[in-house]
């Protein structure tokens, strides 16, 4: 009997420390990972490689900056972008088949899944913009130098900073430039790269870097819908065919309904018309006119029926033109071509990815403040993949994105904490051994 005492009750202690063993590993401390982190030797070493090379990571955001990228036209960035990708010693460095450069930095102890940590490739700005860097002081004027190509000089900094500390990483990190983030390119670098890519079944976390504020974790992606609305009609002389019907009226009296549209603040919802197009001269009736058209929602709800609203509202306008003049030489007809479709999605603010940076970023000093938009992280968090936008820029060391006159601030001490406080929520995340 005494035995059998023994024995339940040394199962019983066993069970207790299996039990306590397993509940160990899956619960995390954010804020003990990062505060090892950040007394580490090593991680120390790359933030000092981090404030030495602070020139160099400027000259080389200056140098990519100045290789125009515009949409669907990235491809002498990506080459210069694959060569610095080899010159800092990732592995397996390759331009895949979209578009996007992709390099490997070996983790110790990798479970044949990645952590990537992204910047894209592209800017807004159309093929013959001036793109050469202008310097005021410590700051940097030029099309596309915030959003999003100093990122893509950061990245190599990170890359260089980890090799001059001699951080080991537990996870192996995918470190990729992609394509097609900006307008109409719909995330097509980063939809490649989880839809069809050589890594599609093999990321289970994913970073981007944007241009944004450091102390800003984007964990909401933005969905959003585009069409390019066509209204077609016979045309004809302004003066002799005087009366028929116009495309162009059809299309102003769709827009000035569609700018009706009553949208909720919260969740946020909006749509705007950023393009209008079409006409042959002053003096004809235009054969066609079209528009482009951009809604957005944090819920995919809100944007249906926006959506479905718009829809609704350019049939209606060739209907009225149809109805108010002359048909006697063809009517009206309106074509509405989808161009863009961003899932939208998001990692619940309580998650670990997003805890960890929260704990790194108020290490830095920073407060940190969450918000939604639309980035790469979009197709992870539809997808169910934990993944959040963070930036690499100290606050209000930026202004004027996605215009021509788009400034950062690169003054080194904040830039530098900035960089370091971003580098710190990679390796929480990835694990620093």
């Amino acid at each position: 009997m005494r035995n059998l005492k023994y024995f339940s009750a040394s199962l019983l202690s066993l069970s207790l420390a299996l039990i306590g063993s397993h509940a160990g590993a899956q619960i995390s401390n954010p804020v003990a990972d990062v505060q090892r982190i950040l007394a580490s030797p090593s991680f120390k070493a790359a933030v000092a490689t981090i404030d030495k090379e602070h020139g160099r990571i400027v000259d080389e955001g200056i140098m990519l900056t100045e290789i125009p990228a515009p949409p669907f036209k990235e491809e002498a960035r990506a080459r210069e972008y694959e060569k610095m990708f080899k010159a800092v010693g990732l592995r397996e460095v390759k331009i895949d088949e979209e578009g996007n450069v992709l390099g490997i930095r070996k983790g110790s102890r990798g479970d044949g899944k990645f952590i990537v940590v992204s910047a894209h490739l592209d800017t807004v700005f159309p093929a013959g913009t001036d793109v050469k860097v202008k310097r005021q002081g410590t700051k940097l004027y030029a099309p596309g130098i915030g959003d999003d190509t100093m990122s893509l000089s950061v990245l190599l900094g990170f890359v260089r900073a980890m090799d001059a500390g001699g951080i080991k990483t537990r996870d192996d990190i995918l470190f990729v430039g992609t394509v097609g983030e900006e307008g109409l390119g719909d995330l097509r670098g980063v939809r490649y790269l989880f839809n069809k890519g050589q890594y599609k079944d093999k990321i289970k976390t994913f970073f981007s870097v944007e241009s944004g504020s450091v102390d800003l974790i984007t964990n909401g992606g933005v969905g959003s819908r585009r069409y390019r609305v066509t209204f077609n009609g016979p045309g004809g002389h302004s003066y002799g065919a005087f009366g028929l019907v116009n495309p162009m009226f059809a299309l102003g009296q769709a827009a000035v309904e569609f700018s009706r549209l009553q949208v909720p603040a919260t969740p946020k919802t909006t749509y705007g018309i950023g393009v209008i197009s079409g006409g042959t001269s002053v003096n004809s009736i235009p054969l066609s006119g079209s528009m482009e058209v951009d809604m957005r929602s944090e819920s995919v709800v809100e944007l249906k029926r926006v959506e479905d609203r718009m829809m609704k509202i350019m049939q209606e306008a060739a209907d009225a033109e149809n109805f108010a003049r002359s048909t006697k030489e063809g009517k009206i007809s309106v074509e509405i071509k989808l161009i863009g479709d961003r899932p939208a999605g998001n990692t619940d603010v309580k998650s670990e990815l997003v805890q960890t940076a929260k704990a790194a970023i108020e290490a830095g000093g920073y407060k940190v403040g969450y918000q939604w938009s639309s980035t790469d992280s979009n197709m992870p968090m539809n997808l169910g993949i934990p993944a959040i936008t963070i930036g690499r820029g100290a606050p209000g060391k930026a202004g004027r994105s996605h215009s021509l006159d788009e400034w950062m601030d690169v003054e080194k001490e904040p830039m530098v904490k900035a960089i370091a406080t971003s580098l710190s929520i990679i390796l929480a995340t990835a694990g620093l051994e």
